[in-house]
């Protein structure tokens, strides 16, 4: 699972922490509501205490673990309060991301989006959903990268963490994965054409699909939420 912070730089015992526990409780490996522990993480990583305090601060903040004095550290439920602030923060970011895509879009752009959604059709086909999940990531990035207006999709990185556990769980079947790829192909082909309003359509579209799922995932799995 990739690491939010996508500036190149030196790898610290903490970013080593943090992107493991991150994929762990984004892949829901660690389920809402598991305890974890800093001295058994830190023993897992062959690292001091430190780096790992340092680790859970940074996913205390995007709102995936909770910290509690002189409580176990538990990683957080979901909050429905919070997955529809941060999926309305993220619609009005890709939405802006997008209409500037489209003012600079170039050839040399559309290339690279058939290759990631013919990666896309390969991993629905494979039954891959890990791979499939980046390669959702990787599309909405390119946008912004065509934009120029990654610091952009930085910030939509850091509103998705609170979502992606929900997103695993609406991709355990190939249709669900097929639909967002042709999503994904309605969107490219919509920056391709200088389509400002079908792309904004189909954005909304496309990033409302996960409405059903939070619903269905908070009748089955009621524990697994915090309001």
């Amino acid at each position: 699972m990739p690491a939010l912070d996508l500036t190149p730089k030196r790898r610290t015992n903490a970013d080593l922490v943090f992107d493991g526990v991150y994929g762990q409780i984004v892949s829901l490996q660690l389920l809402p509501g598991a305890k974890i522990s800093e001295t058994e993480i830190a023993e897992r990583y062959g690292v001091s205490r430190q780096p790992v305090r340092e680790a859970f601060n940074r996913l205390d903040g995007l709102q995936l673990l909770q910290i509690q004095p002189q409580r176990a550290t538990q990683v957080r439920r979901f909050s429905r309060s919070g997955i529809a602030a941060a999926r309305y923060i993220r619609l009005a970011l890709e939405l802006e991301i997008a209409r500037s895509a489209i003012a600079a879009w170039s050839e040399e752009a559309a290339a690279g989006f058939d290759a990631n959604l013919d990666a896309q059709a390969d991993a629905v086909g494979r039954g891959d959903r890990a791979a499939f999940h980046a390669l959702d990531e990787a599309f909405h990035a390119r946008i912004a990268d065509v934009a120029d207006k990654r610091f952009a999709f930085e910030m939509v990185l850091q509103k998705k963490a609170q979502v992606d556990r929900i997103c695993v769980l609406s991709l355990k079947d190939a249709a669900g994965m097929r639909c967002l790829v042709e999503d994904h192909r309605r969107i490219s082909g919509c920056l391709r054409s200088g389509d400002a309003a079908g792309c904004d359509a189909a954005l909304r579209l496309h990033l409302s699909r996960i409405e059903d799922t939070i619903a269905r995932i908070h009748r089955d799995y009621p524990d697994y939420f915090e309001d």
